[in-house]
């Protein structure tokens, strides 16, 4: 019979039509127990007990996928042993200085000329680097970054104030 599935005992089909034949037997086979099991019993939905069927199939409601956060470990902190700070300072304190006299010569806006100030300002606590910090301050043409500068330059004179005092 050419709908009974195809056990091994059974000659390979070798024909074309044939193999259509059986694969609409097995189609036919599968719809017809799909629609079998799609009738489904649904709650009332007035408040009633009548239950009611239907022959649409209900689709469940997807599951939530919960991810599991990702942990990443941090690594551990290396600190620099002490001779080796001593020439990372060794290092900063000799650009700093070299950078002092040429930061007048740097072509770049008025804000990041202030920021290099800025910094130069905070790392030697010399206050001879207070006027041109100020001057670069004024320079900035965005008012509220201007207004950040000038208190930090507020905010430094401050600080070296009270710790020559």
């Amino acid at each position: 019979m050419p709908n009974d599935p195809i056990d091994s005992n059974q000659q390979p089909i070798s024909d074309d039509q044939e193999l259509a034949k059986v694969l609409a037997g097995v189609n036919q086979q599968a719809d017809d127990s799909a629609d079998a099991g799609a009738a489904t019993v649904l709650p009332p939905t007035d408040g009633s007990a009548t239950a009611t069927t239907t022959d649409e199939p209900v689709i469940p409601e997807p599951t939530p996928v919960v991810e599991e956060p990702v942990v990443t470990p941090t690594p551990p902190v290396v600190t620099a042993s002490p001779a080796a700070s001593g020439e990372l300072d060794a290092v900063k304190q000799e650009a700093l200085s070299e950078l002092r006299p040429l930061v007048d010569k740097l072509d770049v806006a008025p804000e990041e000329k202030f920021d290099t100030y800025l910094l130069l300002l905070r790392s030697t606590d010399d206050k001879a680097l207070i006027t041109p910090a100020h001057e670069a301050a004024k320079a900035i043409a965005d008012e509220a970054r201007r207004a950040q500068a000038l208190l930090d330059i507020i905010k430094e004179i401050d600080f070296l104030s009270q710790n020559q005092q």
